[in-house]
């Protein structure tokens, strides 16, 4: 089994129980969480070789994941 990188309790580690209490009782941030994964992990596929894509959408994949963790990042702050 492979490691994902850039996973939310690495990128945040000082707020892993923030972000488990917000998943639990905020919908929105659950919502970008679960996105978040998504994406991240469609990345890390396309990195690999795993699921080839075109530069152009692989950018484009790494622009949403970067938005997704600033908006998470953002949700974090204010918690």
């Amino acid at each position: 089994m492979s490691h994902t990188p850039h996973e939310l309790a690495e990128e945040f580690p000082d707020k892993v129980e923030k972000i488990h209490e917000l998943k639990t009782s905020n919908a929105h941030f659950a919502k970008l969480m679960d996105e978040y994964h998504e994406v991240n992990r469609a990345v890390h596929r396309a990195e690999t070789g795993i699921e080839p894509k075109e530069e152009l959408a692989e950018v484009e994949m790494r622009k949403k994941r970067m938005h997704l963790k600033d908006e998470i990042a953002g949700m974090l702050a204010k918690a």
